[in-house]
């Protein structure tokens, strides 16, 4: 068997003369007997000490010297056996083969650490999926990710173990944050924060699909008739973005100095379903879990015309009762919604 310098001097060689080579291409040259296998074990060795640089995946990899990293694409597409690799380690391969993530400024290498390999940790622990496909492309002015498996789908998981109503409702349960169907390993703060930290992220499963716009600060659903079995995650954030991950934290936050993320925002739209608000029952569905989890309850009236009585007393007075010490704040209410809450939050004479 050929030393393994012969074998790394014969690499070099090639990556000086091809720039991009693949692995055929070593094995082709003629002063190498060397088996696949062999060579794969070598250039595994020389991508992890960082003295190669991997692009793609499969028949379709190729390699190049790190000095010719400026010749590396602007997209990533790997399909993934689950179990394989781990989120962090496939980040950093994509880092390392993808020319535009090289380039990013600190705050959005940061968010797409964060995003990225919480929404590849769902996928790999919560889908029961045996493939995960990813691509991470530059688009434009954005930068975008996308993940998809063919598994259980990550409403119908949260509406099984959760034992909810429907898909909506589990898809009303994540947005609140701190929702998780593993609770002795995660947190549930993934989906609610990555949400956050895009400029857009849209969830689909099995017909249900959710879209959450920071850029004109509202929150969409839709059932759609394509329906995709499994679930796709998309992320999109713009390059010249200025947000950061502290930044996003900060505003759940209600002392900095503790730091625990101990407050929500409750789009109370989301939860009408195309009728004005009068059932004590929707009221309690809101509010339901947070006196649990959270101190301050922000409650956000954005595009909801009215809220009946019964609503606004569950809510504000019957709530507030049994929890005095969290804060329930109303934002974005119309004179309407207005002159409800203050009519069941103030005491009678």
């Amino acid at each position: 068997m050929i030393a393994k310098n012969d074998v790394i001097n014969t690499i070099q060689i090639l990556g000086e003369d091809l720039k991009k080579f693949k692995a055929g291409d070593i094995l082709a040259h003629n002063q190498l007997d060397i088996t696949p296998q062999y060579l794969s074990t070598i250039l595994r060795e020389m991508v992890a000490a960082g003295n190669l640089l991997k692009e793609g995946g499969g028949r379709y990899t190729t390699y190049l010297l790190p000095k010719y990293a400026d010749l590396l694409s602007n997209s990533y597409h790997k399909k993934v056996k689950n179990g394989q690799q781990d989120e962090f380690e496939i980040s950093q391969e994509i880092i390392r083969t993808t020319r535009f993530l090289q380039l990013l400024k600190p705050n959005l290498k940061r968010i797409f650490d964060y995003a990225f390999t919480e929404m590849l940790n769902n996928a790999f622990e919560h889908s029961q999926s045996k493939f995960v496909s990813i691509e991470v492309l530059k688009s434009g002015d954005n930068l975008i990710f996308t993940i998809i498996d063919n598994g259980v789908g990550v409403y119908k998981n949260v509406q099984a173990k959760k034992h909810l109503a429907s898909e909506l409702e589990a898809m009303q349960e994540i947005l609140k944050g701190k929702t998780t169907t593993m609770p002795t390993e995660h947190s549930g703060e993934g989906i609610f924060f990555t949400s956050k930290v895009s400029d857009v992220f849209i969830l689909e499963s099995y017909g249900l699909k959710l879209r959450v716009d920071n850029l004109i600060q509202d929150i969409f659903y839709e059932e759609v008739s394509d329906k995709f079995h499994g679930t796709k995650v998309t992320f999109i954030v713009a390059l010249d973005s200025t947000r950061t991950t502290d930044g996003v934290f900060l505003q759940y936050v209600r002392d900095p100095e503790e730091g625990d993320f101990d407050k929500t925002v409750i789009r109370v739209k989301l939860y009408v379903g195309g009728s004005i608000y009068i059932s004590r029952s929707q009221a309690r569905r809101i509010m339901d879990g947070l006196a649990d989890k959270f101190k301050t309850i922000i409650l956000d009236f954005d595009k909801v015309s009215t809220v009946g009585q019964a609503f606004a007393d569950e809510v504000f007075r019957v709530f507030k009762i049994k929890h005095p010490e969290i804060e329930v704040i109303p934002i974005n209410a119309n004179e309407a919604i207005t002159f409800m809450i203050d009519r069941v939050a103030k005491p009678s004479a």
